[in-house]
């Protein structure tokens, strides 16, 4: 099942002294860290008994039991709801090739990077590229490449 688990957040530093602790990169599902919903633990089914926010509107929650700090919280990717047309998940584009209009292929995404004004594709080849409409010309899931605009890269 450890390979169906998606990522929702880290344990972050305690908060309190009743177990509490700030979810570091949080999901920004409303309920994903609600009372009462299921996340796994380093591959372990846990239940969030306590949620509030903490500083910055961080997430604070409180499993049935303790779990060490940095710990991967999860969710079975079958909980996650459906997205609409040309929405992704980070987790289904890391992987995938990402090739200008042309051919020219600019490397594979490692991550995902979540900035203020758009998020931005980081690719194993040290080039980032905006998760803009004007940059990102096609998602292509199935065939496992990203098509982007041409100018968006240091030219070869």
């Amino acid at each position: 099942m450890a390979s169906d688990l998606v990522p929702i957040g880290k344990v972050g530093r305690p908060h309190g002294v009743d177990g509490s602790f700030f979810v570091e990169g949080p999901s920004d599902r409303a309920d994903a860290f609600a009372r009462g919903a299921k996340v796994w633990v380093d591959g372990e089914e846990a239940e969030v008994v306590g949620f509030r926010r903490g500083s910055g509107g961080r997430p604070v929650i409180r499993l049935d039991r303790r779990v060490p700090r940095g710990a991967t919280l999860a969710v079975p990717r079958a909980a996650l709801p459906e997205l609409e047309e040309d929405a992704y998940y980070h987790f289904q584009l890391v992987g995938l090739v990402v090739e200008e209009e042309g051919g020219r292929v600019l490397g594979r995404v490692t991550d995902v990077l979540d900035y203020p004004a758009n998020d931005v594709l980081e690719l194993d080849s040290g080039v980032n590229l905006p998760l803009v409409e004007a940059c990102v010309r096609k998602v292509d899931l199935d065939g496992g490449r990203i098509l982007v605009s041409t100018g968006f890269a240091e030219p070869e």
